[in-house]
């Protein structure tokens, strides 16, 4: 049985041993503080029109995050009423969660080696970066994911994964991800 106090994520221990050594000599960094690494990642699944028609939608859409990034997802609400929509503030219209630490790592882990491989047609992912080293994503269908079940889905979500880095530029994140063998087609 692992010990918990133990255990340390694949990743982390690769980032600690291979990846930071590489990036500091590639980047010539003086100090290890200057180092990139991952923040945050922030997953998000919209509900959108389907929530509002079915309150139900909006609850599954939390479970099924919850379960993909094993740590308990929040829904969020509506800032505005919108009658064409019938929309009404306050309504739960999708669901996220910020993950860090270990379980971030571990997210990043089953992204990049199990959900990736089962998309299909897969040929990469377009480099998407905002400037200041964070990487924004999104996948067409949650059920990449293997903890959801999709004999037991009622509805096919689409995902944003957002990965906030402490790079400076975008060409620093973007060697951090491909260090950590982020499949990018360009």
């Amino acid at each position: 049985m692992l010990d918990a106090a133990s255990y340390t994520p694949r990743l982390k221990a690769d980032f600690r041993g291979r990846i930071a050594p590489a990036l500091k000599e590639e980047f010539g960094y003086k100090n290890d503080l200057q180092i990139p690494k991952l923040d945050k990642i922030v997953l998000n699944i919209g509900c959108g029109a389907e929530a509002v028609r079915d309150s139900k939608k909006a609850k599954s859409a939390v479970e099924d995050l919850t379960k993909i990034a094993g740590q308990q997802a929040v829904g969020t609400k509506a800032k505005q009423s919108h009658a064409p929509f019938r929309l009404r503030e306050g309504m739960v219209i999708g669901a996220k969660v910020t993950l860090r630490g270990d379980r971030m790592y571990e997210f990043l882990d089953r992204l990049i080696t199990v959900a990736m491989p089962r998309i299909r047609d897969f040929r990469g992912v377009k480099p998407s970066f905002d400037g200041r080293g964070n990487f924004a994503m999104g996948l067409k269908e949650h059920i990449v994911f293997p903890e959801i079940d999709f004999d037991k889905v009622d509805e096919v979500w689409g995902m944003d994964i957002v990965i906030t880095t402490t790079a400076n530029t975008d060409a620093e994140a973007k060697a951090l991800l491909k260090h950590f063998n982020m499949p990018f087609n360009a």
